[in-house]
């Protein structure tokens, strides 16, 4: 499986030439993409889905279908796009890709913020790509997608986070919120966590591709 990291959440999961899409939001280019057979999002702010990027890629793939918790349908009702609506232990077959769904809830970012539903989706037992939340899926992970920015993220949290969910292989994702010297210092405290036990952190920037 091949996942090409795009701006900020989004990333593209490729096998067999069939593609996954993963929350395709409005920091992300927009979408021209054939070969989908789904868009999984993991809630609702727009960071990770908009109605347009959807709609996007729906048009150029009339047979994909869209899933996400129930946050995600709501939003995207008045687009007219029909979404699967997923929690937390549900699973689905899309294409080759297996995937199940690990979450509720987005991380806190307020006390003054509604909090929204945010459901994780692990991909083919490997790669785990969490949204906007700390969950440990009650599963192993070898590839974790590993927010490294936002208005919710502390770095110390962050990294007993990571350290919980224990992957062999990191990439950092949702960094549109830093800096070049702000991305690289939280970097640099992921690989504390992860290269210490044999993990790798993996560096890709937007538009990148590499074999999971």
């Amino acid at each position: 499986m091949e996942v090409t990291k795009l701006e900020h959440a989004c990333q593209v999961l490729t096998r067999d030439g069939v593609r996954l899409v993963l929350d395709p939001g409005n920091l992300t280019r927009p979408l021209d993409l054939t070969g989908v057979a789904a868009v999984v999002v993991t809630h609702a702010h727009p960071d990770h889905v908009t109605p347009d990027q959807v709609r996007r890629v729906l048009d150029g793939n009339p047979d994909a279908v869209v899933i996400g918790p129930a946050g995600v349908a709501a939003a995207l009702a008045d687009a007219g796009v029909a979404v699967d609506v997923v929690t937390d232990g549900d699973a689905r077959s899309v294409g080759p890709f297996a995937l199940t769904f690990h979450g509720t809830r987005h991380n806190l970012i307020h006390s003054s913020v509604p909090v929204v539903d945010n459901t994780g989706v692990l991909v083919d037992g490997r790669l785990f790509h969490p949204g906007d939340a700390y969950t440990v899926p009650s599963v192993p992970v070898e590839v974790l997608a590993t927010p490294i920015g936002a208005p919710w993220l502390k770095v110390g949290e962050l990294m007993d986070w990571v350290a919980a969910v224990a992957p062999r292989r990191a990439y950092p994702i949702h960094e549109a919120t830093l800096s070049e010297v702000g991305y690289d210092m939280h970097v640099a405290r992921l690989r504390e966590v992860v290269e210490p036990g044999g993990g790798e952190v993996t560096l890709l920037a937007p538009g990148d591709t590499d074999t999971v």
